[in-house]
């Protein structure tokens, strides 16, 4: 009569030892990466939350400010939007629909000067075989809003030419493009980052601004999943591997 072996016995397939040993610490990787990405969009949150508590400032004294401090700085303009001068930056999907951001040129009161205002979302044509029709704004106009700093560079396939009639439609918000046709078309300088014009205000579109993409909690939610398949791929690889699962269902039986 053979004595019963007791213990855990392992026994190593090496095609699934390899997956495990590469998607465990991949996913556990992306848990944490999902975890500091939510950390990264709630200091984003408080940064804009605190900013967006400031009186506006007069665009005319931010010429020359230091990048880290005109991130969403409340801001006053004043100036006239031109008719017809604006770009469009194309692929703007709102609640399932797809359209456009306007990028309005505000000519600034008093001098040559202008800024890039961005009026908001209006939907686009669903065949794309047509432009919206953007909405004039006449005479002068006193609008606040924020400044927005783009968080990184713009992603494109290709480098696309500008067209030379306005609008001009646009797959990206670069400014060291868009500039030089404003400066072409009115002369002066132009403010190196857009305003997003709060909602309400004279010529305001779609106005209602996310400033971040993907929530902390959604962040979160993502990591405990990349967490939890980790552990359920690690505890089918122990399960695999080993006489574990016969273990626990022996000690199951005893008991009975």
């Amino acid at each position: 009569m053979s004595r019963p072996r007791y213990g855990v016995n392992f026994h190593f397939e090496w095609r699934i030892t390899l997956f495990t040993l590469v998607m465990v610490p991949l996913m556990v990787g992306l848990g944490f990466w999902q975890l500091q990405r939510g950390e990264e969009k709630e200091r984003l949150a408080a940064a804009f939350d605190e900013r967006r508590q400031r009186p506006p400032t007069p665009l005319s004294a931010l010429w020359g400010s230091p990048v880290e401090s005109l991130a969403y700085l409340p801001v006053r303009v004043t100036g006239t939007l031109l008719p017809d001068k604006y770009f469009l930056l194309d692929n703007q999907i709102r609640d399932g629909q797809v359209g456009f951001e306007v990028l309005n040129i505000l000519r600034l009161t008093g001098n040559s000067d202008s800024v890039l205002v961005n009026r908001g979302w209006i939907a686009g044509d669903a065949t794309r075989r047509s432009l919206p029709a953007v909405p004039v704004v006449a005479g002068e106009v006193d609008i606040t809003g924020y400044v927005y700093v783009a968080p990184g560079a713009a992603y494109l396939l290709a480098e696309e030419p500008l067209e030379d009639a306005w609008p001009k439609t646009v797959q990206a918000l670069e400014m060291d493009k868009l500039a030089p046709a404003v400066v072409a078309q009115l002369g002066g300088r132009v403010f190196p980052f857009t305003v997003r014009m709060d909602a309400g205000q004279p010529g305001a579109l779609v106005a209602d601004w996310q400033v971040v993409n993907m929530s902390p909690q959604k962040h979160q939610a993502y990591a405990v999943q990349w967490f939890a398949m980790a552990t359920v791929l690690f505890i089918f690889f122990l399960m695999r591997s080993s006489n574990l699962w016969q273990r626990i269902t022996d000690s199951g039986t005893t008991g009975k």
